[in-house]
C-alpha cells in the first residue's frame, strides 16, 4: 500500500509539469524542449532560495518567475530570431544548462534540515505519503482553477485561436508573436514550479534532473487523453493529471513483475507512450470497419 501512495503522490506532483506541457504542446502546439530546461532551472532557485532562509512557497515563486524567463526567451529565438521552435528550446535548453550550474555552483545542492511546502503538514502525524498527496492535489487544484479562468479570457481565447489557426489569428488582429511568447512564458512557469516542488520532496536540486522529462509529461497527456477520451477544455485538465498518477502506477507494476530495473525508465516510459499513441490508431481503424 505504501508504495502505490508513493506511486500517487509523485504522479500529482509529475502532473504539475504535464499541465505546463500541455500548454505548449496541445494549445500552441509546439514540442518545447526548453521543458528539460526549466525544470530544473525551478528546482536550482528553490533550493537555493531556501538554503539562504527563504520561505519556500516564497521559493517556488522565484523559480515560477525564473521558467517564464526563461520561456520568453526560446518564444524570442522563435518569432523575432525566426528559429524553429524545436532549434530554439534546444537552444535555450543548452544555455539553461550552463546557469543552473551558475546558480547552484556545483552540480547538485541539498536541501539540508531546512523546511519544505511539505513540512507544515508533517506535523498532524498523516500516514506515509499523504502530506504530499494533500499538499499536491492543493497545488494541482490551485493551477487548474486558475488556467481555467485565464482561458475563458479575451487573452486565453487568443492564446487557442494562435494554436489552432494561427492566419485566422493574425485576421482577427491577434499578434501570435505575442501570444506564442506568453504561451510559452506559462508553460515553463509551470514547469519550473514542477521542478521546485520535486526538488523539495526530493530534499536536493540536480542540474541533471531535466534529462527526460519532457517524456514523462508527454506520457501524462497522452494516457489522460486515451483512457478518458473525449472531455472538455477543464476535464482534459484534470485529466492530464490522472493521466500522471495512471503513468507512475504503470512503472511501479511494471517494476513489481521484477521483469526490468530501475534503470530501464525512461525505456520503459518510451515503450508506454508508443503503446497509448497507438491504441487511438487501432481504435479508428476498428470502428471505421464496423
Amino acid at each position: 500500500m505504501d508504495i502505490i501512495n508513493s506511486a500517487i503522490a509523485q504522479g500529482i506532483l509529475w502532473g504539475i509539469l504535464s499541465l505546463g506541457l500541455f500548454i505548449s504542446f496541445r494549445v500552441l502546439n509546439i514540442a518545447d524542449m526548453t521543458t528539460e530546461g526549466s525544470f530544473p532551472l525551478g528546482a536550482a532557485v528553490a533550493i537555493v532560495s531556501i538554503t539562504n532562509g527563504i520561505n519556500p512557497f516564497v521559493a517556488i515563486i522565484l523559480a515560477m518567475v525564473s521558467g517564464m524567463i526563461a520561456g520568453s526567451v526560446t518564444g524570442f529565438l522563435i518569432t523575432v530570431c525566426k528559429i524553429p521552435s524545436l532549434l530554439a528550446g534546444i537552444l535555450t535548453m543548452t544555455g539553461l544548462l550552463s546557469i543552473n550550474l551558475r546558480i547552484m555552483k556545483k552540480p547538485n545542492i541539498n536541501l539540508g534540515e531546512n523546511g519544505t511546502i511539505f513540512s507544515y503538514l508533517e506535523k498532524i502525524n498523516l500516514p506515509d505519503n499523504y502530506n504530499i498527496i494533500i499538499t499536491g492535489v492543493m497545488f494541482s487544484a490551485i493551477i487548474i482553477i486558475i488556467m481555467y479562468l485565464f482561458f475563458k479570457t479575451e487573452l486565453g481565447q487568443s492564446l487557442i485561436v494562435t494554436g489552432d489557426n494561427p492566419n485566422m489569428a493574425s485576421s482577427l488582429g491577434i499578434s501570435t508573436n505575442i501570444m506564442t511568447i506568453i504561451g510559452l512564458m506559462i508553460s515553463n512557469g509551470l514547469s519550473a514550479i514542477a521542478g521546485a516542488v520535486l526538488a523539495q520532496n526530493n530534499g536536493y536540486a540536480d542540474v541533471n534532473s531535466g534529462l527526460g522529462v519532457i517524456v514523462i509529461a508527454l506520457a501524462a497527456i497522452i494516457i489522460g487523453e486515451v483512457v478518458f477520451g473525449e472531455a472538455t477544455f477543464l476535464e482534459r485538465l484534470i485529466y492530464t493529471i490522472f493521466g500522471a498518477i495512471i503513468y507512475r502506477l504503470l512503472l511501479v507494476g511494471v517494476l513489481q513483475l521484477d521483469i526490468i530495473g530501475a534503470d530501464d525508465f525512461k525505456l520503459v516510459s518510451a515503450i508506454i507512450i508508443a503503446i497509448f499513441l497507438t491504441v487511438p490508431q487501432f481504435k479508428g481503424k476498428f470502428f471505421s470497419r464496423r
